[in-house]
């Protein structure tokens, strides 16, 4: 019994490790991207409504990764949709803080 349990709980643990590998650089990735909305928010460079701009595409982002690892493995198509909207948020983030519209 005590063999059986320790060979399930193994195989749950296996079979989460490949997905939780798969989204790590995105999610880091985009862990960054939040921080460089927060710290234009801080210095004043984002107005609240690019902050609310910035903010929503993050969270399609979130969706989109959480969709994608439903089935417990993202695939190749799924991955590179996920990094092409990573890459349109980080250009976004640099243009709004970069674009002279400050709060004051």
């Amino acid at each position: 019994m005590k063999k059986i349990i320790i060979t399930a709980v193994a195989l749950l643990v296996a079979s989460a490790v490949p997905s939780l590998a798969q989204t790590y650089r995105s999610e880091a990735r985009e862990n960054r991207q939040e921080y460089r909305i927060y710290r234009g928010m801080a210095r004043g460079e984002l107005t609240p409504r690019e902050l609310r701009n910035l903010s929503r595409q993050q969270y399609r982002i979130d969706r989109a990764q959480s969709r994608a690892g439903r089935d417990g493995y993202i695939s190749y198509r799924e991955r590179q949709r996920i990094e092409r909207m990573q890459d349109r948020a980080s250009r976004n983030i640099y243009r709004k803080s970069h674009n002279g519209r400050d709060i004051y």
